[in-house]
């Protein structure tokens, strides 16, 4: 069954992805993709079925956050750069609290990303996420007491 994944790569990190992408596109090329700005200009180079956001600074870590929350994303593969500050630092942190949020198997370097797609639950058209009841939360007296 054919699965919606997300990619993301920090500059540092975007040869890593992409030849992770490349090593492993006998299993990646049934699925649909959606990539930020110039990883997924990168990625459409060997990958088909790849949609092209915004760049992550310029909002495509919102567009992919936005999807996850409309549930249209079924893996976030995301590698990040540890060792270096980006300007949308709060951009990043809120995509990968969504993907937490959202209960979306999710990757932040090539180790993870092995496993995720080589489980036998990766094409498994049965499998779906548990998601968290966040009703007790969402139904809250905003009310202030007094």
């Amino acid at each position: 069954m054919s699965k919606i994944i997300a990619l993301v790569a920090h500059d540092n990190r975007k040869k890593d992805l992409l030849d992770w992408v490349s090593h492993n596109l006998k299993k990646l090329n049934d699925h649909t993709f959606y990539a930020t700005g110039t990883t997924g200009k990168m990625v459409s180079e060997v990958l088909d079925h790849v949609t092209c956001l915004k760049s992550g600074p310029l909002g495509g870590d919102q567009q992919l956050g936005s999807l996850i929350a409309e549930g249209k994303i079924d893996y976030l593969i995301f590698f990040w750069d540890p060792m270096t500050n980006q300007p949308h630092d709060v951009d990043v942190k809120a995509l990968l609290r969504l993907s937490v949020l959202y209960n979306i198997p999710t990757a932040s370097n090539r180790s993870t990303a092995d496993f995720l797609i080589t489980s036998r639950l990766f094409n498994n058209r049965d499998y779906k996420p548990i998601l968290k009841d966040y009703s007790i939360y969402l139904n809250r007296d905003l009310e202030p007491k007094g």
